[in-house]
């Protein structure tokens, strides 16, 4: 097995930490840390930053955990600290923004048709606030439409999950051929297959609502956030084989 890296073991304790503060804290840590819609009371910039070491459970924590000693140490071995630490802040601030934008596309698509119905800004602040409104909104926006615009409005984003997939990303580039596989589908597949086959099935998920894994406790997963991290990973590990004889800087 890998020995887990000096950088590696320093983000899990970072991590760990946030998440014993978490329990110890809770709400008022969540709506201060994790990543909110920019349109949202608690949302601050720097929610891209600190909501990469929050969790929203211990089975998020350690899978998360687990895979970033698991494929990022093998990384870092090969590219030192400076050059591992860029590319997972990279990945991980790259995941919130698309999740951010994404949000605000389905987001923003609602509130448009909201105001062709007819209601003025101040009235869809009020929607948001109650949650209540008139069903005859219902005629240009189907209840579970409005139902997904409050929950964007209130909802957060927690999880170093973007910053992870960049990393599988980059380990699939570097080792194409070790062999992954799901915990529940005992099935082994080279990496050069499963995680672009991980990251397809993200999108198929974002794009759709239908998450694959909902069975296995996924309801909430920021798939747009996982596919961020991953688009990240993918853009640097092109630059760095283009400029794989350049020194690292």
């Amino acid at each position: 097995m890998m020995r887990i890296t000096e950088t590696v073991k320093h983000l899990i304790i970072i991590n760990v930490l946030f998440f014993m503060a978490s329990l110890l804290i809770g709400k008022p840590l969540y709506d201060a840390l994790a990543l909110f819609y920019p349109g949202n009371p608690n949302f601050g910039i720097w929610q891209f930053v600190t909501s990469m070491f929050m969790h929203g459970g211990v089975m998020h924590i350690l899978f998360n955990m687990y895979a970033l000693w698991a494929f990022g140490s093998p990384l870092e071995s090969i590219w030192g600290r400076n050059k591992f630490l860029f590319f997972y802040f990279a990945a991980g601030l790259g995941a919130g923004l698309l999740y951010t934008l994404a949000n605000y596309y389905q987001f923003h698509t609602i509130f448009e048709k909201l105001i062709a119905f007819g209601l003025d800004n101040s009235s869809i602040q009020d929607i948001l606030v109650t949650g209540k409104y008139d069903t005859a909104v219902q005629s240009v926006v189907s209840e579970a439409k409005m139902n997904e615009f409050y929950a964007i409005y209130y909802s957060s984003a927690v999880g170093a999950s973007g910053a992870i997939y960049g990393i599988l990303v980059a380990f699939a580039f570097k080792f194409p051929d070790v062999e992954l596989m799901l915990i529940f589908v005992p099935v082994p597949v080279k990496a050069k297959y499963f995680i672009p086959g991980l990251v397809a099935l993200d999108l198929f998920s974002g794009v759709t609502g239908f998450s694959i894994f909902g069975s296995f406790g996924g309801g909430n997963i920021a798939h747009f956030a996982h596919v961020g991290g991953a688009l990240i990973g993918y853009l640097l590990m092109l630059y760095y084989q283009k400029n794989q004889f350049k020194r690292w800087r």
